[in-house]
């Protein structure tokens, strides 16, 4: 039997993330949106492409049916108001919460035996609502944040060393924003630590870039923000639970005293399977790493505390 993936929400990050799964024949998708006949559309769209990309995965487009999600091994959510320039992720709470929370109910009635991979933002924050609304084991909820973090990390590291991306590794820890946490002592290239190759000057710089990663994007585009590396980053979740890899990605999970940290959505290692999260790794972090960690971790519990408030 085949494997399923939903993804919730049409737009750019959710369009771009069923074109990538189809043409991995990773899964057959389904697409659904409230937007009437832009998730068929899409479908339809991408199903022409097939034989070009040359690949069997079924693609199907749902308006606010959320019945096409049934049985599905992965549910992807994108849905919600994007970032707009000049606006904070923090902006974003209240609007995202509620179309989080009936979402994640939605489908978690169609698709109880489902991963949760969250991509709205702010992230953090939306993965405790999906956490609460759907009732699912804290193992089958998990936030994209720390593999498109890593990635731009990755990305800047290779233009900066003039280097293949393949021969990058990078580390980002903490909440998906401003705060988040990216371990040049973990980074990377062909296993040589950063911290050997670049002035620690040129390593802050980059540190900096990274953190506002996702601001750049929104400040060149300026009627949207990123979605080719959000959908890949799903994506490469995604493929690593289908396939069972066992690979160990940053991941915003719900840690249980992991870090110090206690009942709190935040990104760190974790080793991805076809169980969702199937270990938390705890690496060992210098006092000032565990002192940015915990500063990101309090900026992650103060939105999680405003959603409170806001009901």
């Amino acid at each position: 039997m085949r494997k399923k993936v939903t993804v919730i929400g049409a737009g750019n990050v959710g369009a771009t993330a069923a074109m990538r799964l189809a043409e991995k024949e990773l899964a057959d998708v389904a697409l659904i949106d409230i937007l009437e006949g832009v998730p068929a559309g899409k479908a339809l769209d991408l199903t022409e492409a097939a034989p070009i990309e040359k690949h069997d995965a079924k693609i199907i487009g749902a308006t606010g049916d959320y019945a096409q999600a049934k049985d599905s091994d992965i549910i992807i959510i994108t849905a919600g108001i994007p970032r707009k320039p000049g606006m904070s992720r923090d902006d974003l709470l209240s609007t995202n919460m509620g179309i989080m929370r009936s979402v994640t109910k939605e489908v978690a009635a169609v698709a109880p035996n489902a991963t949760l991979i969250i991509v709205s933002n702010p992230l953090d924050a939306m993965c405790h609502v999906a956490y609460e609304a759907s009732g699912f084991p804290k193992n089958k909820v998990i936030g994209m944040a720390g593999v498109l973090d890593s990635a731009r990390f990755r990305a800047f590291i290779a233009m900066e060393l003039d280097v293949s991306v393949e021969n990058t590794h990078a580390f980002v820890l903490g909440g998906h924003g401003d705060t988040m946490v990216p371990l040049p002592r973990y980074s990377t290239v062909a296993g040589i630590p950063i911290t050997e190759l670049m002035s620690q000057e040129r390593i802050d710089a980059l540190v900096e870039r990274t953190r506002t990663g996702g601001a750049e994007i929104v400040g060149l585009l300026k009627t949207g923000s990123a979605y080719y590396a959000p959908a890949s980053a799903a994506v490469e979740m995604a493929e690593a639970i289908l396939k069972d890899k066992k690979k160990i990605l940053p991941c915003a999970v719900c840690l249980n005293g992991e870090y110090g940290i206690h009942d709190l959505f935040i990104g760190v290692p974790v080793k991805l399977g076809e169980n969702g999260v199937e270990e938390i790794i705890e690496i060992e972090l210098t006092d000032s790493e565990k002192e940015a960690l915990n500063h990101s971790a309090d900026a992650v519990r103060k939105l999680v505390e405003d959603m409170k408030r806001l009901g």
